[in-house]
């Protein structure tokens, strides 16, 4: 086919590169469709229930016009185990990295993994919470998207922006505006200043984190712990 591909070496499984050629994915996955009118008249465009102005999420249209959104189509199993899907999350990681070590001027890439027949979407929720550290250690995020999730909004808590479709775990890199979601752990803001803050010498990056981290369930608490304002944009 004409879209990029890259195979995870654990796995197996396939991501192809969403945009390089709609009409041939389409015709390869049944569910790219979906994926497509979900980014499209979603991900892409403002919200009323947003509490902000712009699209859903910034950075996703530049993506779309750099084609490196890479997807793949988990088919046919609707209850993986942890560990398949971890191995599967692994990849996307790798994949993730060797993308951005050889392909570093380009828009931002996203690693896409999709679980279209998925029953128990709490699976989605386990392999996130197992692998979140991993990833936040590497400057990057593991996000959970499901059809029913109840994060919250930074803008909006009664917005729910990761309510998907289809059930799904995304790669893609952290970014300044990602603290809420970090600050319940020292270990994810001592990450996230690594990230951001790297001249602040090590043992002061983890004072900061030890005393601006939150204890207890941040649902509620994420769109109070926005680090920006309403129009401010943190690349």
């Amino acid at each position: 086919m004409n879209a990029r591909s890259c195979i995870g070496k654990r796995s197996g499984v396939d991501w192809v590169s969403l945009y390089d050629d709609v009409d041939e994915c389409a015709s390869r996955f049944p569910e790219a469709p979906g994926l497509i009118s979900w980014i499209e008249d979603y991900l892409i465009r403002p919200h009323q229930s947003l509490g902000r102005t712009g699209a859903v999420c910034p950075f996703v249209k530049q993506a779309v016009k750099g084609h490196t959104i890479w997807t793949a189509f988990v088919s046919g199993d609707t209850d993986p185990t942890v560990e398949a899907m971890q191995d599967m999350v692994d990849d996307a990681m790798d994949i993730y990295i060797d993308l951005i070590d050889t392909d570093n001027n380009t828009p931002l890439h996203t690693v896409v993994t999709i679980f279209p027949d998925l029953t128990d979407c709490r699976l989605i929720e386990a392999v996130q919470s197992a692998r979140k550290s991993q990833f936040v250690q590497r400057g990057l995020m593991l996000g959970e998207f499901y059809p029913g999730c109840q994060q919250t909004g930074l803008w909006n808590k009664d917005f729910f922006p990761l309510d998907s479709p289809m059930p799904m775990l995304v790669v893609r890199k952290m970014m300044k505006s990602d603290f809420p979601f970090l600050a319940s752990s020292p270990e994810w803001l001592y990450a996230y200043l690594s990230q951001y803050a790297p001249d602040l010498p090590a043992r002061l990056r983890r004072a900061i984190a030890e005393r601006l981290h939150v204890h207890g369930d941040l649902t509620e608490a994420i769109a109070e712990l926005r680090i920006h304002e309403i129009n401010q944009r943190l690349d």
